[in-house]
């Protein structure tokens, strides 16, 4: 165990907010309140931004009614930000933190927040400035190596996989072409969860695309229409950045001058040009007629209402931990193991080197894609229904002996 070290503590939030990252904030500020070397507990108001600008609120006292809203709400309750910190400006973080005699940084978020973390504690040492800094993961991504799953995930595959029940169903009442483009820009995490929407042989979607299987437009097109032919319907659900088979996403070549965030990013969910692209090369190539196209975007982030409970009580967790390893490491990241599967899930614990998360992201496996790779197999399904938790029973009647 380290040496004890007493101070204040500031806890943030960055990238994009979750349904659950309110509970690891949660997490992080009732763990503090009880420790006896936190002193003074401050909220970093838009995470690194408002450090720089010394902008922060007071946690130190806000009782347990307040804190149980906060940790059902979704979104990030102190704001978010996507800047992307360089050495120089993580410097001048660390003298905010010296003014302030913050000595515990636990920071939210996901591989580019650890990298963050990082970079500021490597920073806090070249200034001889004695701090412990923690990652709190979160992502609706799944995609932070080391942890078996990111709080915030459960969740929002939660919301994809009603979202996709939802329209599978309106789909069988006005049959024709459905495509739902999801979030997941490098790794297929979350379009995987459309696939939990199937109770039944017939139940769309009917074709999952995902980054890590490059798709011919080809291809797609005759997917498409050899479900229609089977069924007479086809519900597709499409990661944003499905590929084209020179592994550069469909979205990029559409966007002649694409968005880009400070991480370097090309914008692919403030937009509905790739769904409207996907249907129109349906409607141009086949004989359908019935051809629509929804593009989730961000309201996957933040349903208010729904949270997996799984995932609430192991973001809330997460938060804790970071607090608990804060006094026995210098810096890491809280995540955790799978010890446990079906009726008996369960997970463990433990703290990683920063180095392990920062920067890197986790591809979905390949046993999860099935051999055409337009589905997903049920193996994935075993790995994410203890996360996602119980989803609703639906049924329909037009399959009935016609008399």
């Amino acid at each position: 165990m380290l040496y004890e070290l007493k101070g204040n503590a500031v806890v943030s939030q960055s990238g994009g907010p979750t349904g659950v990252i309110n509970a690891s904030l949660v997490g992080v500020i009732e763990a503090a309140q009880k420790n006896p070397n936190i002193e003074k507990i401050y909220g970093a108001v838009h995470a690194v931004a408002g450090m720089v600008r010394d902008e922060f609120v007071d946690l130190t006292d806000l009782d347990a009614e307040t804190l149980e809203i906060i940790a059902g709400s979704p979104s990030s309750a102190l704001g978010s930000s996507r800047d992307k910190p360089d050495a120089e400006y993580c410097r001048n973080i660390v003298e905010v933190l010296k003014k302030r005699g913050i000595r515990y940084f636990f920071y939210i978020g996901g591989n580019d927040s650890a990298n963050t973390c990082k970079i500021v504690n490597e920073q806090a040492d070249k200034l001889n400035y004695d701090i412990r800094a923690f990652h709190v993961p979160k992502t609706i991504d799944n995609d932070l190596r080391t942890t078996d799953h990111c709080p915030g995930y459960g969740t929002a595959a939660q919301f994809v996989a009603r979202a996709l029940k939802g329209d599978d169903l309106d789909n069988r009442a006005l049959p024709g072409v459905k495509i739902d483009v999801i979030m997941g820009r490098d790794a297929g995490w979350l379009t995987a969860a459309a696939s939990l929407a199937k109770d039944n042989e017939d139940d769309g979607p009917h074709l999952i695309y995902v980054p890590e299987r490059p798709v011919s437009m080809e291809k797609f097109v005759s997917d498409v229409q050899m479900v229609y032919a089977k069924y007479g319907r086809c519900v597709v659900a499409v990661s944003e950045g499905i590929r084209d088979e020179d592994n550069v996403t469909w979205a990029k070549k559409l966007a002649e001058n694409a968005e880009v965030d400070a991480h370097g990013n090309v914008q692919l969910s403030g937009t509905g040009a790739l769904a409207d692209f996907l249907a129109g090369k349906i409607k141009a190539n086949t004989e359908i007629k019935r051809v629509r196209a929804d593009t989730f975007g961000y309201l996957q982030r933040s349903f208010a209402g729904l949270q997996s409970k799984v995932d609430a009580e192991e973001a809330r967790e997460t938060g804790r931990k970071a607090v608990e390893f804060s006094m026995e490491f210098d810096s890491g990241s809280a995540i955790m193991k799978r010890v446990g599967s079906g009726a008996d899930y369960k997970v463990e614990f433990e703290r990683t080197e920063l180095a392990n998360v920062a920067e890197f992201t986790k591809d979905l496996p390949d046993e999860f894609i099935n051999e055409a790779g337009n589905g997903i197999t049920d193996a994935y399904k075993e790995y994410a229904l203890p996360l996602v938790g119980e989803l609703p029973k639906t049924g329909y009647l037009g399959n009935l002996p016609k008399v």
